[in-house]
């Protein structure tokens, strides 16, 4: 197939999944999951149209995965209007950190013990395959600023705090891979420094700071000077300054992404507070900024206030952004279905089984047993951790830094099928499992 006619099949496919959406919603398989399928047929298995390796160009899928974290971690942390305080943070915070050590390490074991990976390759593999994914969690994260569903707020802070915890034990995997005298303490204490605390900490204080001061200095240029055309690219300079300002200074470029958009958020709830007589409030408390405004009557804007000069920057970073993060999804979804045919590995469903049904739900248990959450909630949690494009840039990580070899390849083969298995399963199932919960809460 030449240029012309693979343009003309992918707008096709998106022109049928644009108008077929309504249907797609309340059909079993969710919209990942007909990505996935679309891959599939055009791969090796069924038509044999494409042959993508997802190793053989792991450079690429490397780039065009950081591309769709960065953007969602940024969608993710905007979305979130909550205090620091709240219980959301803190059950995020539970969950990425904790519970995903415990998760880490029960996937170690399994993978050593069931597997027969080395210890460096089980820990690659348990880090690649323990987070959940911030972009495929857009299934059950918060839909809007206004969202304050306990359980997408959890799922949604931890989506975007997990890499804090993952990227650095995968480093820790290829340090000891690439070792044959083991590490030393030294490199141990560099680590941990560097590669743990800096790069956590430097990362969110890179980007939350970014995200702030850029929001409130766009909010004084949009009102001062009565310019209000579209600022979609406040969106992609504060995703690419952040991420790439934090990687630059060897910090965590997925968190300062996450941070970035939790500091734009941050300055919009500032404006409010400083301009109260310029807000809307429903029930007592202050609409976000950018319900207030109508991005398509910028005309009418002449007279406007800083609240909704700061809700037009809102409204089109979260266009920008929802729009960028959808392309990228599907791109690489399509791409992991077409080179499951290559990496198939039946032994990568043991492993999911144990993860989904046993780990990652005891993991969430353990580490939120004091906290007051229902069990179901806990179970839900437990049982929602989907797993999609972070692993693949996880996967392409490690190829480009040295991890190579037969017993590599079976690990990263485990790592793609039990990809495949949580975006299928995970998305069948979680539109019973909220429609449960509302019946439960009704």
């Amino acid at each position: 197939m030449n240029f012309v006619t693979w343009t003309a099949a992918s707008g096709a496919l998106l022109l049928v999944m644009s108008l077929s959406y309504g249907w797609i919603s309340r059909s079993v398989v969710p919209l990942f999951g007909l990505y996935l399928l679309v891959g599939i047929v055009c791969g090796p298995w069924v038509l044999n149209l494409l042959n993508i390796d997802i190793v053989k160009y792991s450079t690429i899928i490397a780039h065009v995965s950081e591309v769709a974290m960065a953007a969602s971690l940024f969608m993710t942390g905007l979305k979130i209007r909550i205090p620091f305080r709240s219980a959301g943070w803190k059950m995020g915070v539970l969950l990425a950190g904790p519970a995903m050590l415990l998760t880490v390490g029960s996937i170690m074991l399994a993978a050593h013990y069931l597997l027969g990976m080395s210890w460096p390759i089980s820990l690659a593999f348990a880090a690649i395959v323990a987070p959940t994914d911030p972009v495929l969690a857009s299934l059950i994260a918060i839909n809007d600023a206004r969202d304050d569903d306990s359980l997408r707020l959890s799922l949604s802070t931890e989506a975007g705090m997990n890499d804090g915890t993952a990227l650095p034990l995968l480093i820790l995997a290829l340090m000891l891979f690439s070792s044959d005298d083991g590490i030393t303490t030294s490199a141990l204490t560099h680590w941990f420094t560097v590669e743990v605390i800096w790069a956590l900490v430097a990362g969110v204080f890179i980007g939350y700071m970014l995200g702030y001061a850029i929001g409130l200095l766009a909010t004084h240029f949009r009102y001062t000077q009565r310019e209000f055309a579209p600022s979609d690219f406040i969106a992609l300079a504060l995703i690419a300054l952040s991420y790439a300002i934090a990687l630059s200074l060897g910090a965590s470029g997925f968190l300062a992404a996450f941070a970035a958009g939790v500091g734009l958020r941050s300055a919009e709830i500032k404006v409010q507070r400083y301009f109260p007589d310029e807000r809307e409030e429903e029930d007592g408390t202050a609409l976000p900024a950018e319900i207030m405004v109508n991005p398509h009557q910028r005309h009418e804007f002449a007279e406007t206030t800083r609240v909704k000069a700061m809700g037009l920057v809102i409204g089109d970073a979260l266009s920008f952004g929802d729009t960028v993060e959808r392309l990228f999804a599907a791109v690489l979804i399509i791409i992991l279905g077409i080179t499951l045919a290559q990496h198939w590995q039946p032994d990568g469903l043991l492993i999911a089984a144990l993860l989904f049904i046993i780990v990652r739900p005891l993991a969430v248990y353990a580490v939120t047993w004091g906290v007051s959450t229902s069990g179901y909630q806990r179970m839900t949690i437990g049982w929602l951790g989907i797993r999609g494009i972070g692993s693949l840039n996880y996967i392409a990580y490690a190829w480009t830094h040295g991890m190579r070899g037969d017993q590599a390849n079976y690990m990263m083969d485990c790592a793609l099928t039990l990809v495949v298995a949580s975006v299928i399963i995970h998305g069948i199932t979680v539109n019973p499992l909220l429609a449960l919960r509302r019946k439960r809460k009704s």
